[in-house]
C-alpha cells in the first residue's frame, strides 16, 4: 500500500468515525473494514459454535459483513444485528437485503446500554471491534447478560488488547479514537461481575487478537 492510500485511509477514518460512522465517508471505512477485518473475525467466530438453529445477535453489526458470513451457518435460526449509528444500520441492511427479505435477519438501530428485547432472547451474541467504543462497558456487559439465554454463548473480539508491546501506530490509535482496551485480566474481571461464567480469553499468537467468551 502506497502512503498516499495510507494517509486517504487515514483521513476517510476521521471523517466517518469509527465510534459512530457518518456521512459518505462512514460508508466507506464500514466497506473497508468489512474487508480489513474478515480475518480476524473468522478466528474469533470460529470459538462460537454457532448452530444452524441458533438465535444470533450481533451488537455493533457496522456494514453487516459478519451477518452476511454467519448468515451461511444460520439456515433455520435467526440473525439481529443492531448498531446506535444510522449508517450502519442502512449499511447493513443493503449487504444482508436478501436475507431481511427472506425474513432470516434483522437490523435496528439501537444501543447497547439499552437493548429492545426481552430478557434471555438469543442462545449467541457476538460483538466484534465495536467493545471499543462501548460508553459502560461493566454495565453494558450485565445489558448484553439480560438478553442471553441460559446456557447461551457471549464472545467479544477485538485486533488490539492491552499490552506493553503494541505498535505505536495502535497506542495512537487509541489515543485519538479514545479505544477503551483491557488487558485479558482485566476483561476476565469484568465478565464475571456481569454474571458470566466459564469465562475464556483466547489470544492468537504472533498478533494482538483477543476473543473473550462467557456462557449465562
Amino acid at each position: 500500500m502506497t502512503q498516499k492510500q495510507i494517509e486517504y485511509d487515514r483521513q476517510v477514518t476521521r471523517e466517518g468515525n469509527p465510534g459512530k460512522p457518518q456521512g459518505e465517508a462512514g460508508y466507506e471505512m464500514l466497506e473497508r473494514m468489512g474487508r480489513s477485518h474478515f480475518e480476524v473475525t473468522g478466528w474469533g467466530l470460529g470459538f462460537a459454535d454457532i448452530q444452524p438453529d441458533d438465535s444470533v445477535l450481533d451488537i455493533g453489526c457496522g456494514g453487516g459483513a459478519a451477518l452476511k458470513r454467519m448468515a451461511e451457518c444460520v439456515r433455520e435460526g435467526h440473525l439481529t444485528g443492531v448498531d446506535h449509528s444510522a449508517v450502519s444500520v442502512q449499511a447493513a441492511s443493503d449487504l444482508n437485503r436478501e436475507e431481511i427479505e427472506a425474513g432470516k435477519t434483522d437490523i435496528l438501530e439501537a444501543s447497547v446500554e439499552q437493548m429492545p428485547f426481552p430478557d434471555q432472547s438469543f442462545d449467541k451474541i457476538i460483538t466484534i471491534e465495536s467493545f471499543y467504543f462501548w460508553p459502560s462497558p461493566e454495565e453494558n456487559l450485565r445489558e448484553v447478560f439480560r438478553v442471553l439465554k441460559g446456557g447461551g454463548r457471549f464472545l467479544v473480539l477485538c485486533d488490539i488488547y492491552k499490552k506493553a508491546d503494541l505498535s505505536d501506530e495502535a497506542f495512537a490509535n487509541i489515543e485519538q479514537y479514545q479505544l477503551s482496551v483491557f488487558t485479558p485480566e482485566e476483561y476476565q474481571v469484568m465478565f464475571e461481575k456481569a454474571g458470566f461464567s466459564d469465562v475464556k480469553v483466547h489470544l492468537k499468537k504472533e498478533t494482538d487478537w483477543i476473543c473473550v467468551e462467557g456462557r449465562r
